[in-house]
C-alpha cells in the first residue's frame, strides 16, 4: 500500500494513515487471550471482523453516525474517518457474565448499578445497562462508575454516549434474537469528528467485541457456548501456562474449531454466504 503510512499495531489490527481526513484498519487474522498474541493465526478472522462490523455499521448509521467510508477488495481492510476516540470502554450487559458477574459477586453492583438479589451466573438482567470501562494501554480493562465515566468525557457527552449504546444493542439484540442467537453484551468505541458529533468508530458487533450465545444451548447457571475465542481460552487453560508471553501454538483441530464459529456467527448473524463475502465484501453494505 504505498499510498498510506503506517501509524499503529494493536493486537489485531494494522492502522495506516492515507491522508489527514482518512485512516485505512486493517484486521489481521491474528488473536489474543489473556492480553497476549499467540503465534498461531485463525485463519479468515479478521476478514470476518471486518464484514460484520461493516454490515452492522450500514444498518446502524440512523442510530448514529459511524467511521465506515469503504470496504477494500480484500475483506479486512476498511477505509475511515479519523476520530478524536473517548478515553472510556463503552459496554452494555443484557446478560450476568463475565467481569460483571465477578463485580456482581463481590457487590451485588455493576458499574453502580444495583441488580437484583440471586442472579445466576449469565441470567437475563430485567433491562439492558450501561457498564463503562477504562481503556487500558496494558493488561485488562477495567470497570468503573457511571460518574467517573462522566467526568471523563464530560456529563452532556457521556448521557449521549450511554443513550446511544443502548439503542445500538436493542437493535442488535432482535436481530440477533431472530436468528436464534443471544447477544450477552458487547463493547462499543465512539469518537468525535471535527464538527464535535459523537461517531461510532473501530469494530462493531463481531465475536470479538461481543459475547455471542446460540439462543437453543442458553442454559443459566455458569457459562454459555459461545461464538467468540473462549474456545481458545478454554484450550489455553488446559496447558499450565502462566499467563504471559509467549503464548502456546494452537493445534490445528483449535484452530479450524475457532474459525468455524467465527465463520458462523457472520453467516448467521448477516445471512450472507462468507463465500459470497470473499467474492464480493460490498455485500454486507446492501
Amino acid at each position: 500500500m504505498p499510498e498510506a503510512v503506517h501509524v499503529g499495531s494493536g493486537k489485531v489490527r494494522e492502522l495506516y494513515a492515507l491522508d489527514d481526513e482518512r485512516l485505512l484498519l486493517v484486521a489481521s487474522d491474528r488473536i489474543s487471550t489473556f492480553d497476549v498474541v499467540l503465534p498461531t493465526e485463525i485463519p479468515d478472522k479478521g476478514r470476518v471482523l471486518t464484514g460484520l462490523s461493516g454490515f452492522w455499521f450500514t444498518r446502524t448509521k440512523e442510530i448514529v453516525p459511524n467511521h465506515l467510508l469503504a470496504l477494500r477488495d480484500d475483506g479486512r481492510s476498511t477505509e475511515c474517518r479519523r476520530l478524536e476516540m473517548l478515553p472510556i470502554e463503552c459496554v452494555v450487559r443484557g446478560y450476568i457474565t463475565g467481569s460483571g458477574w465477578k463485580d456482581y459477586r463481590e457487590t451485588g453492583h455493576v458499574c453502580g448499578h444495583r441488580l437484583p438479589e440471586g442472579l445466576q451466573e449469565s441470567d437475563r438482567l430485567p433491562e439492558a445497562i450501561f457498564t463503562p470501562a477504562t481503556k487500558a494501554q496494558t493488561g485488562h480493562d477495567e470497570n468503573i462508575a457511571r460518574e467517573a465515566a462522566a467526568e471523563l468525557v464530560g456529563r452532556e457527552r457521556f448521557e449521549e454516549v450511554e443513550a446511544a449504546a443502548l439503542e445500538l444493542y436493542t437493535f442488535a439484540t432482535a436481530h440477533a434474537e431472530a436468528r436464534g442467537i443471544i447477544l450477552a453484551d458487547t463493547k462499543f468505541e465512539f469518537g468525535v469528528d471535527g464538527e464535535g458529533r459523537l461517531v461510532l468508530g473501530d469494530e462493531a458487533l463481531t465475536p470479538d467485541s461481543s459475547r455471542f450465545w446460540r439462543a437453543d444451548e442458553y442454559a443459566p447457571g455458569g457459562p454459555q457456548p459461545s461464538f467468540d475465542k473462549q474456545f481458545v481460552r478454554d484450550y489455553c487453560e488446559t496447558l499450565g501456562w502462566d499467563k504471559t508471553y509467549p503464548g502456546s501454538e494452537l493445534p490445528e483441530d483449535v484452530v479450524t474449531g475457532t474459525r468455524a464459529r467465527y465463520v458462523e456467527a457472520f453467516e448467521r448473524l448477516t445471512e450472507i454466504s462468507f463465500d459470497d463475502y470473499l467474492s464480493d465484501p460490498e455485500v454486507v453494505l446492501r
